[in-house]
């Protein structure tokens, strides 16, 4: 885990999951930031598509391989922390210091067989992005793509590069959405044994389920 002081510049290194020296990563980081001249705007070029270009899926993969940046941008679907990678790789790639950031959250609105499988409406471990603009770490929150929150009438997360940018606590009907339970802190790489150790404790019956489809 990182400190609030520690020099950003350690922040723009890949890793094996924040594969920002990848060719698809850099690629696409250029495509998509080539015609900004600040570190704001492409950030927030980033954002946006992370958020809307990479479909939102809830279920994790269990082993690392399936947490690279440059895999999820291939598959173009993700759950929270894989769309945080992904953020997170991109904005290396374009020289934007950036790392993972976890907390549990409760999510009052989240579909009653997902809830049946964990056993819980409690997330453990969701990943977001924390990004060196202005001089400061701002969060961005891409999970949940336009298209999931129209379908379920939720407000979506905006960025402008300058605030912090994480989940609303109300839908657009103003009914309870999400509450931050805890803050694990930030991270320079992705702490992958920490959130499988984290799953297995808090969904032992999801985890078996999912090692068993997993090995089939």
């Amino acid at each position: 885990m990182t400190a609030e002081g520690d020099n950003p510049d350690l922040y723009l290194k890949p890793t094996f999951a924040i594969d920002s020296n990848s060719k698809v990563v850099k690629k696409k980081a250029t495509l998509l930031t080539e015609k900004y001249a600040s570190q704001k705007d492409k950030a927030k070029e980033l954002f946006y598509f992370v958020r809307d270009e990479i479909k939102y899926i809830p279920y994790p993969p269990l082993s690392i391989e399936g947490y690279r940046a440059s895999k999820t941008l291939q598959r173009r679907e993700g759950y929270c922390v894989q769309k945080a990678v992904v953020l997170t790789s991109l904005a290396r790639a374009v020289g934007i210091p950036s790392r993972l950031g976890f907390a549990d959250i409760r999510n009052h609105l989240a579909p009653k067989d997902l809830v049946e499988l964990m056993g819980t409406n409690l997330f453990v471990y969701h990943g977001y992005s924390e990004l060196w603009l202005n001089n400061r770490w701002v969060k961005s929150t891409p999970a949940f793509d336009i298209g999931m929150c129209n379908k379920f009438d939720l407000k979506p997360v905006e960025f402008d590069g300058l605030t912090d940018a994480v989940f609303h606590e109300r839908n657009r009907n103003g009914e309870l959405h999400i509450e931050y339970v805890k803050y694990h802190g930030a991270y320079a790489d992705l702490p992958f044994k920490e959130i499988m150790r984290a799953f297995i404790d808090e969904y032992p019956i999801a985890s078996k389920k999912a090692k068993q489809l997993e090995q089939s």
